[in-house]
């Protein structure tokens, strides 16, 4: 494998996860949102991803060139129902006094964001040490 899809395999993680990030930070912002229609209140979103694994046209039975990466199917919403509330008050309640609050569980967003903050942070340390090798390998015929 050549050294340089390192820098493509970690990319496409990275860029997996900074979609994962995303869709966190639109469900957490949505969290406490409300409507008087089930239909109408926000459903939390979350990204499909697909590894994706490509031979190289030139690969040998011996040794195969292989490279890997990250692919976003899209992002599907969260088929949870929403919460019903019974608050008669609320200018959004419906004719039956009941607001439907978000699907978003905030744990378990919060949870997602930091396994994501993460995985990209593990990308970046991938990136720079690959680089750090190639660096010291320039630096081998110096002397």
């Amino acid at each position: 494998m050549s050294s340089f899809k390192v820098f493509e395999i970690a990319g496409s993680g990275m860029s997996a996860e900074s979609v994962r990030l995303n869709t966190v930070a639109s469900n957490l912002a949505n969290a406490d949102s409300v409507s008087g229609d089930p239909k109408q209140v926000y459903q939390a979103k979350h990204p499909v991803f697909q590894s994706v694994q490509a031979l190289g046209a030139a690969a040998s039975q011996m040794s195969e060139q292989a490279s890997a990466s990250v692919k976003v199917l899209g992002i599907v919403p969260n088929s949870a129902a929403p919460e019903q509330r019974y608050d008669p008050s609320n200018p959004l309640a419906n004719s039956d006094g009941y607001v439907y609050s978000s699907n978003v569980n905030v744990v378990e967003e919060m949870t997602d964001m930091i396994s994501a903050s993460r995985s990209y942070q593990n990308n970046v340390e991938v990136m720079n040490t690959a680089r750090n090798m190639m660096l010291d390998t320039l630096k081998l015929g110096q002397s």
